[in-house]
Order: structure tokens, then sequence, then C-alpha cells
């Protein structure tokens, strides 16, 4: 009865408060809120995704704008042009190449190749135009800056278009997606942010690292001219005779290694033990950065057509080809070249030494491929 009573007496006490008496009107905005949400929800999900994504289109734009301003001012440095370079920067920054069809694809790769060409030989000679007082590694390495202020252009673009597009027409599922994918995006312009710094002042990068193995094995040896681009030089390495080969630095360059590869096979007839190539790969989160691996086939990125000519030469003449390659993160493959990163060359050299012991014997001939952007790395 005792506990009757205390119970009657606080409900007694709860609906005396003032919120207990109108305790009717909080049902009522809860059910408001309720239908509100489940009629209204998904659009107002809707705004507030678009928010984000345009408080990440405005860093975008701030970043993309700032890569502009750092190229056109690298160009009036190093160039010193009489008119001013802007328009022509401008102009630049649209530049867009058209893929070879390909419905047929026999004969894609050449045809691929022949763009590919025609395309490096308009931005050199634009550069030329902009940076008159330029030598030709400066060229390289304007015309290195310039593709990463057009990226970061490209990549600010894309999104704008899609940001405007879900605005436009208030699809969750554009920019839901546009959202997901967002901190992947800002990763990559960050990085290529910082690759502007690296280009214009022609400091190594961590996609160099390929490179620089190439350099260290070349040192103190003759080099010479192998393919557009590429050099190449003889290296005494573990009783073995070495071809090492490279992109020419010390500009911003990646030259044809699988043209300057299938003319070392050609001279040599074909009687090549193996290929070892080094390069820069994309390392898993969790991995470390500088972690060496080893495995099989031919270690390069790009649209392809080196990876086919090396592909095609060691089938032709059944060659067996390794890979060693430094791992790494997007954003240091195109900044400055991290210490951990440096450090990785003097393992992946005593790795590529092991796959040479244990693949090949005495007086054997071996070609290593130093793959990547050579800049700031001579030979």
């Amino acid at each position: 009865m005792n506990e009757m009573a205390t119970i009657t007496a606080l409900q007694n006490q709860i609906m005396q408060e003032p919120f207990g008496e109108y305790s009717w009107i909080l049902n009522v905005l809860i059910y408001v809120f309720f239908f509100v949400f489940m009629f209204y929800g998904q659009k107002i999900n809707t705004y507030i995704m678009l928010r984000e994504v345009e408080g990440s289109l405005y860093k975008l734009k701030y970043i993309k704008d700032k890569g502009r301003k750092k190229a056109i001012e690298a160009i009036k440095e190093i160039g010193k042009a009489e008119t001013d370079p802007t328009a022509r920067v401008d102009r630049f920054l649209e530049y867009f190449t058209i893929a070879p069809k390909s419905l047929d694809p026999a004969g894609i790769v050449g045809k691929l190749e022949h763009i590919l060409d025609v395309r490096e030989t308009r931005f050199k000679d634009d550069v030329k135009l902009m940076a008159p007082e330029a030598d030709r590694t400066q060229i390289n390495n304007l015309e290195n800056t310039l593709e990463a202020a057009m990226a970061l252009n490209f990549i600010y673009k894309i999104i704008r278009h899609f940001y405007l597009l879900g605005k436009k027409t208030l699809s969750l599922y554009i920019i839901m997606q546009l959202q997901m994918i967002l901190p992947l995006v800002m990763r990559e312009a960050e990085a290529y942010a910082n690759a502007l710094k690296a280009f214009a002042e022609g400091q190594p990068i961590g996609d160099g690292v390929g490179a620089l193995v190439a350099a260290r094995l070349t040192q103190g040896h003759p080099t010479r001219i192998i393919a557009k681009d590429c050099i190449a030089a003889t290296v005494p390495l573990e009783g073995r005779t070495a071809y090492v080969v490279k992109a020419e630095g010390p500009g911003g360059n990646v030259g044809k290694p699988g043209e300057a590869v299938k003319t070392v096979i050609e001279e040599n007839e074909g009687k090549i033990a193996t290929i070892i190539m080094v390069d820069a790969a994309l390392k898993l989160e969790g991995e470390e950065v500088g972690e060496i691996a080893e495995g099989v086939g031919a270690a390069i990125g790009g649209p392809g057509v080196d990876q086919f000519k090396i592909e095609e030469s060691i089938l032709e003449h059944r060659i067996p080809i390794n890979a060693v390659i430094i791992k790494e993160d997007i954003g240091d493959a195109v900044s400055p070249m991290r210490k951990e990163i440096f450090e990785a060359v003097d393992k992946a050299i005593e790795r590529i030494k092991q796959v040479i012991l244990e693949k090949t014997k005495e007086g054997d001939k071996v070609i290593i491929v130093g793959v990547g952007n050579t800049i700031g790395i001579g030979q």
C-alpha cells in the first residue's frame, strides 16, 4: 500500500511540473518529426551531403588555383619570357588526348604510341614557347609541372561536374557516390599539389626510386643513348654482364624503356639470361613505405606501350623476367622522395644481386631496368 501511494504521489508531482502538464505537446512534436523524416528524410540527407561535397569542392578549387599560380611563377622565373605566359598556361591546362579506336585491337599499341608521341612533342613545343630561355632539363621539368597542374584542373572540373549535376537533379545516388569517393580524390589532389613543388624545383620524387637504383649501378661507368630519352651502361655485376637501363636525367623524364630493352636484346641476339625490372609500386594500407618485394613480370605502369614491347621481346626469345618493387603510397610517388624510400635503394640493389646469383650463372648477360621518372636523378 505504501508503494502504491508513493507512485501516485510521483505521478501527481510530475503533472504539477510545467512540462508534465504539456506532455501531449512533446508527443505531437515527436510524431511530427517522425512523419517529416519519413517523407522528407532523403531530401534532408541529400542537402547535408551536398554541403559536405561543396566544402571539398572549395578546397579543390583552392588547390587547383594554387597549382596554376605555381606553374606560372616557375615558367616566369626559369623561362624569362618577354610576354606574360598566363594565357598559354590556361590553354595548356585544357589540353586533352583522344585515345585511338580499339574496336579492332590489331595495331592498337602502335596507334597509341603515335598519339602519345604527338602529345609529348606538342607539350614540349608549347613549353619552349612559354619559356624560351629554358634548357632541355628545365623544359622537361616545366612540362611535368604543367602536367601536374593539368591533373589538378581536371580533377576539380570532374568533381564540380558531378556536384552541379547532383544539385540540379537532387539525385541521392549521384551525390552519395561522389561523397564516398571524395576522401580518395582529395588525397590524390593533395599528392599532385605536393608534386608541383618537386617538379618546379627539379627534386627527385618517390616514383624515381627505380631510376635511382639504376643510377647507383651505373655510377662510374660510361653511358650511351640506347633509345629515345633512355640511356644504358654495361656494368660488371656478380661475375655477370649487366646492361643497366634508365631514363635520361636529370630532367623530368620517363623515356621509352620498352624500346631500350628491345634494342639491348637485339644487340645481343636474344642471348639474355634474365631481365630484372625495378620500379615503385603502390603499397596497401598497413604496409611499410620502402618495403621491398619481388616477383615476375614487366613492372612498369603507364598506358601499356612499353610493357607490351617488353613482353613481345621476351616472348620471342623466351627470356625470363623478374621484378623488384619498392612500395610507397600514391602521395609518396609524386612528392619529394622520402628518407624511407631513399634508404630502400640499397636494399633493392642487394635483392637484385640475390636474384642474379640465384637465377643466372657466371658469365651470363642480364638486363636491369630502372623504371620511373628520373627528375633530379642524373646518370
